[in-house]
């Protein structure tokens, strides 16, 4: 097929996440299946390109020197001076990155890659956050093809060493005075040519599954803790070291604390009267006990009380926060005569000192009218 455009071929904008790259490609996939296909010359090759656009946007290096140089990126042959000149350069970056990674650049006799990295979102409550949970998650991933134990060559057979690489995987040409690896265009970098693909997976060495892991969330993780679980990500191709997975965690929101750290926050209406005379409220914890809060008398709206030692644990520490209570005294609205009348008397009563903070405020605002006349 003519080149074209991979956001194209898999019917996704540039813009599009890995998921919905992968999921447009499972579907594309499945229609233009050769299986599905018999026959159809055309499905086949909309099956390869499509099959050619998903390994490249699926990987994040690549995907990013497609933005930039398009199909030049990849080619190997003279399509022009720039797509010469960066074909040179993206090789010598591979072979960085591949040291950096663990590849091990020329020297390793096998150009498969690790399998990509998965994120799974986890979303937890904040009593699972405080305790610590043991839970499950389950996810569809590309594993190890059974049939040819991740070889990508049809059962009873192998792959062969490429003729064209020695097994190296890498190419050499001659650019002037310059010395260029490029990727062998024989055998794509995998340095093993596969006469007869597994049936199964196609030569991929790898297939889709539906797996069950385990995960444990330790005590005191906040919002957007990851936990890693090694070789749980993507199986690579033709027997290379699966990927990680990594669980990104989400605390729902609580009906009662923020947390803020291992500090949890909360908002307590008292009554006028305890805020007048003082006296104590429960507070209930995450740790299932009732917290006694003491409430000195006179105290004002928005007035913060800590009980110590009481909040959220360290993750993967010693110690504990604690539980801030900030309190909002209740202006009664609905009161009895009886009530009224303790109150009018009350108020005949009043001096002005029991209030010092409005009696300052209007005699403040006595002085400023005062001026005005």
């Amino acid at each position: 097929m003519a080149d074209i455009d991979y956001y194209d071929l898999l019917e996704v904008e540039r813009t599009a996440d890995d998921g919905t790259i992968k999921t447009s490609y499972r579907k594309l996939a499945m229609k233009f299946h050769p299986d599905k296909n018999p026959g159809n010359s055309d499905a086949e090759a909309r099956f390869k390109a499509i099959s050619e656009a998903y390994d490249c946007l699926k990987d994040s290096q690549k995907r990013a020197a497609y933005d930039r140089f398009g199909h030049a990126a990849f080619q190997n042959g003279r399509a022009g001076a720039g797509a010469q000149d960066f074909g040179g350069f993206s090789d010598i970056f591979d072979n960085i990155f591949g040291e950096f990674m663990g590849g091990g650049g020329r020297g390793r006799q096998s150009g498969a890659r690790r399998g990509a990295d998965l994120r799974y979102d986890l979303e937890i409550t904040l009593e699972d956050a405080f305790h610590g949970k043991a839970t499950e998650v389950s996810i569809e991933v590309s594993a190890v093809c059974d049939p040819c134990v991740g070889t990508g060559a049809k059962p009873g057979t192998s792959a062969r060493q490429c003729g064209t690489c020695g097994g190296h995987g890498k190419v050499r040409a001659q650019q002037g005075f310059f010395v260029v690896e490029r990727t062998c265009p024989t055998c794509h970098g995998a340095g093993q040519v596969i006469a007869e693909p597994c049936g199964s997976c196609r030569g991929e060495g790898r297939v889709d599954k539906a797996k069950t892991l385990a995960v444990n969330i330790p005590a005191g993780v906040d919002q957007g803790t990851r936990i890693r679980l090694s070789g749980e990500g993507e199986a690579g191709a033709r027997g290379a070291p699966a990927g990680d997975l990594y669980i990104f965690l989400h605390i729902t929101r609580h009906a009662i604390f923020e947390r803020e750290g291992t500090t949890l926050f909360c908002r307590a209406p008292i009554s006028f009267t305890t805020a007048a005379l003082g006296g104590s409220i429960e507070i209930p914890g995450l740790d299932q006990t009732r917290h006694e809060i003491r409430i000195p008398a006179g105290i004002q709206s928005g007035k913060q009380l800590r009980q110590r030692g009481v909040g959220m644990p360290v993750l993967n520490g010693r110690g504990t926060g604690d539980i801030v209570v900030q309190v909002e005294v209740e202006t009664p609205t609905k009161l009895t005569p009886k009530q009224k009348e303790l109150l009018a008397a009350f108020r005949e009563t009043e001096t002005g000192e029991e209030c010092p903070k409005s009696t300052g405020f209007f005699d403040k605002l006595r002085s400023v009218f005062d001026d005005i006349v």
